[in-house]
């Protein structure tokens, strides 16, 4: 592969970790210190992530793929300028290939529970006489959904790392340098 290529994807991994790092914190932050307290005749009621566990989920998930983001990209930038790295050993491509996989599917199922959740919030679900929250809870439900959003691009951004690592792991495999085909 070309240098002016491999140089591009590897500032676009780094580029894409850092921004994961970054939208993971900020989900995480957001969600987690959502609260919201309510005064109802004499009594006062509280909405908090934590009375919703796809939000409890969501933070969990978006403050892993954050911390392994931040471990993943300072591996990058270690191996920035040097020729040492993923394409020199297939075992390393194979763990940053899985843990790669393996924050994709965590984080969107972790952010499809939570628009699933806040979905139900928002608009109710009168089959079960569940009543909308959002509209006794405004500004915790804006605040929830602030985060929701940024871990849905979080999700964009892993999903696209996940790209990439498949490509630098499969690249691995593919022609001898002296021109013939690898044998299966």
């Amino acid at each position: 592969m070309g240098g002016n290529v491999e140089r591009k994807v590897r500032v676009a991994e780094v580029t894409l970790r850092c921004v994961l790092c970054g939208l993971g914190t900020l989900a995480a932050a957001l969600v987690a210190t959502d609260k919201q307290t309510r005064t109802f005749f004499t009594m006062q009621k509280t909405a908090a992530f934590t009375d919703v566990r796809a939000l409890v989920v969501l933070v969990a998930a978006n403050a892993v793929a954050a911390g392994y983001s931040l471990l993943q990209a300072a591996r990058c930038l270690f191996f920035f300028g040097s020729s040492v790295g993923l394409r020199s050993s297939r075992a390393i491509a194979w763990c940053v290939f899985s843990g790669d996989q393996a924050l994709a599917y965590v984080a969107l199922g972790a952010a499809a529970a939570a628009l699933q959740a806040s979905v139900v919030s928002k608009r109710g679900l009168p089959a079960f006489q569940w009543m909308e929250v959002c509209g006794l809870y405004g500004a915790f439900c804006r605040k929830a959904g602030g985060g929701i959003a940024c871990a849905v691009a979080g999700v964009l951004a892993a999903v696209a790392l996940a790209f990439i690592s498949a490509f630098n792991l499969f690249r691995l495999y593919g022609k001898k340098k002296n021109g013939g085909a690898t044998t299966w």
